[in-house]
């Protein structure tokens, strides 16, 4: 039996969806080896365990922190494991025992978030880029959750592609039922669920629908998501620019956005850079045929389930959506493809994936 310590301090994030899953698979699949879960003190009610061989231990270090250096570092030497697994690049460069490192994109080293201090955000992006570099080198395996950032990972450190698994992550049907939200009942509408920061391309995405409405009149777009500063921004240029259809949610619940995707026209995803892409293959479970970014792992991810457009081109995204709300055929090609890519992808598979690396490190 090993002892092996994830690094779960992102657990209730919206990029903590992938630890959470993980470690709630790796109960099923693992009755052989210890878990020592680590968690911020908000998440250590939320997470409750059925394998004894699982157990949650309190980890009080914020990411990006002369804590995380020294105090996360002091901590897991004193855990003793004979493996942590950090889950986020983010990790104690002092830290050198046997460890696996998930690297889900190099996004954060090379786009900045206007909601962020820019004097605080450069040093610690400055520092981010390090710590990649740094874990790349000294982890024994590194996870990535495709191919196109694999061959990132590899260009940007000079690592080994041998050293590199791919564990694809999943998107799971959402449970609660649907509950419709009153101002958009029997409205036509286009969505996006997810954070505004700049690479997410919400601008070009904002003036693609404003030049959509000319054969649209009655279209709105949706922008679904906790409202916060760069949504505020983005609401300020949109008044300036007297544009009109633009619907800001704020925060939804799982049945508000369960609703959004089985209404919609269609889910579109506008991003420049991701890791994975999991809201478009989330918006597929649930039946909403999804206009995309051909911009990094996006194709990969989605293959023929999606209808593509430049993200650096507004009219070829205009031209991608046209294309879907006009073709009624188009559209239900996209919506059975759909289904049948999301069923591709589990998050039992992702356990097992991670397990045998885990096996090969010990």
């Amino acid at each position: 039996m090993a002892k092996i310590v994830i690094d779960a301090r992102q657990y209730s994030t919206s990029t903590g969806r992938y630890v959470s899953k993980l470690v709630e698979n790796l109960e099923v699949i693992d009755d052989k080896n210890e878990y020592v879960i680590l968690l911020k003190e908000k998440d250590l009610n939320n997470a409750n365990f059925t394998n004894p061989h699982f157990s949650k231990l309190l980890c009080p270090y914020k990411e990006f922190t002369f804590s995380e250096q020294l105090g996360f570092a002091f901590q897991l030497y004193k855990l003793k494991a004979d493996l942590v697994h950090f889950s986020i690049t983010q990790q104690p460069l002092l830290y050198f025992k046997k460890s696996i490192t998930t690297i889900n994109d190099l996004t954060t080293a090379r786009f900045t978030n206007p909601e962020k201090n820019p004097y605080v955000f450069f040093v610690k992006q400055q520092v981010y880029k390090i710590v990649i570099w740094y874990a790349a080198y000294k982890s024994k395996r590194v996870l990535t959750f495709t191919n196109y950032v694999k061959d990132d990972v590899v260009k940007y450190t000079g690592i080994k592609p041998k050293k590199i698994d791919i564990t694809y992550c999943a998107a799971d049907e959402i449970i609660e039922p649907a509950k419709p939200i009153k101002n958009l009942e029997g409205k036509n509408f286009i969505m996006y669920i997810g954070r505004p920061t700049p690479h997410k391309n919400l601008w070009r995405l904002i003036q693609a629908f404003d030049n959509l409405k000319g054969m649209h009149p009655d279209l709105k777009l949706v922008l679904a998501g906790k409202f916060d500063k760069n949504y505020s921004d983005i609401e300020r240029r949109v008044n300036s620019n007297d544009i009109e259809g633009v619907v800001f949610t704020d925060y939804i619940s799982e049945g508000e956005l369960r609703w959004l995707y089985e209404n919609c026209q269609a889910y579109i995803f506008p991003s420049l850079s991701e890791g994975f892409g999991l809201p478009g293959l989330e918006a597929m479970t649930h039946g909403a045929p999804v206009v995309s970014s051909n911009a990094t792992c996006l194709p990969e991810v989605y293959g023929d389930a999606a209808h593509y457009f430049d993200p650096l081109d507004k009219q070829s995204m205009v031209s991608a959506i046209a294309e879907v709300l006009n073709d009624e055929k188009l559209r239900e090609k996209l919506i059975i493809n759909g289904r049948k890519q999301a069923k591709k992808y589990s998050w039992r598979k992702t356990a097992e994936q991670t397990l045998k690396a885990y096996e090969s490190v010990l």
